[in-house]
């Protein structure tokens, strides 16, 4: 009877999946400014991921892109095996509610079936490591709020022992990708970490969400379309203060427990679309009048869930995190951004972008 031999973890290398999207093409950029290590960035190039993200260190030998898909058990087995992480940062998903509206197959086979493929390929490499190097390996699942479901204006923010109650696919289906992590910590050891953060907003986020929407459109002369009332309310996390979040939650964090990660910062949708047309009257005015004049109301989202809020003194207990940006601090930082990054803009607003304006929008009733 042979004895399989364990092997090592290299201790300068990440895994991380879907590193070329808005969150994770960030967290990449602040992991290598900050000359924390290689990543090897795993990527399946949706719509949402964009390698311009990434075009600053694309010639870094510390960033390794390979194109594929987290539910290719055979890659994510070749990859585990050939660059040996000391920990896998799961960021790949598919994240847009109304996107999950239109078509929820491709919300359950990324986000359900990508991320048990994922586990199971972790877990048989875990599995062969030395028990050092065991006790130090991290798989850390980056998650959302909306899995917490919806709350009235009087209740408490969730915290991590909210009850999930998900009302969307995409939700349901970051649920289900959740429960499967801590499932397997509990039954198999799999150290895991995972974290359930607020809206993100920051540089490279593609203009299918509000605040990128916005601003594309106001530029554009278009409407700016606010579902409903705009009552919806949501809490704003700057995307720089999220990466900072992870990397202190992948260091210190506990295996098998829950970070919330938000930004302190509750707004109704109509009061960031006025921001952001405050803000753009300034930077950049139009020959009369005001963005705001641009505003419309169409037809509200199919389950709209009218408010999230997150709770997030745990993190700021245990790890000693708290958002550095404020929104309004935050809020300009990505206006200067995207005023500055029109070239980028102009590619990421293609035709695929332009057929899912028509889809989403266009048959809205004002």
């Amino acid at each position: 009877m042979t004895v399989q031999q364990s092997i090592s973890t290299n201790k300068n290398t990440i895994l991380v999946t879907g590193g070329a999207g808005f969150i994770g093409a960030n967290f990449l950029l602040d992991w290598i400014a900050a000359g924390l290590g290689q990543v090897i960035n795993l990527d399946k190039l949706t719509y949402a991921g964009n390698l311009e993200n990434l075009a600053s260190i694309e010639q870094n030998p510390a960033h390794i892109f390979i194109a594929g898909d987290i539910a290719d058990k055979a890659l994510i087995a070749k990859l585990l095996a050939e660059y040996q992480p000391r920990a896998v940062v799961n960021f790949a998903a598919e994240s847009h509610v109304d996107r999950s509206i239109h078509g929820p197959e491709d919300f359950i086979q990324t986000n359900v079936v990508g991320t048990f493929h994922l586990l199971e390929e972790v877990r048989a490499y875990w599995g062969k490591l030395s028990a050092q190097d065991q006790s130090t390996f991290r798989f850390l699942h980056v998650s959302t709020d909306e899995v917490y479901g919806s709350l009235g204006a009087d209740d408490t923010p969730f915290t991590e022992t909210t009850a999930y109650a998900p009302n969307s696919p995409y939700s349901a289906s970051k649920a289900a990708s959740d429960h499967l992590v801590r499932a397997y910590h509990h039954t198999y050891g799999l150290p895991v970490l995972t974290t359930n953060c607020s809206n993100n907003y920051g540089a490279f986020q593609f203009p299918e969400k509000l605040i990128p929407l916005v601003l594309n459109n106001a530029l554009a002369g278009k409407p700016l379309p606010i579902y409903g009332n705009g009552s919806n309310v949501r809490d704003w996390l700057y995307v720089g203060d999220h990466c900072s979040a992870i990397r202190r939650v992948l260091a210190e964090g506990k295996v098998g427990e829950v970070y919330n990660v938000g930004g302190w910062n509750e707004k109704t949708n109509l009061d960031v679309v006025h921001t952001l047309c405050a803000i753009l009257d300034e930077l950049k005015p139009k020959a009369s009048g005001s963005y705001r004049d641009q505003i419309t109301f169409v037809k509200d989202r199919a389950g709209h869930d009218q408010r999230y809020a997150i709770d997030a003194r745990k993190i700021e207990r245990e790890l000693g995190w708290k958002p550095e940006e404020t929104f309004d601090t935050g809020i300009r930082k990505t206006v200067a951004w995207y005023l500055e990054n029109q070239e980028w803009v102009s590619h990421v607003t293609s035709g695929e972008y332009r057929q899912w304006l028509d889809k989403n929008y266009t048959e809205r009733a004002v």
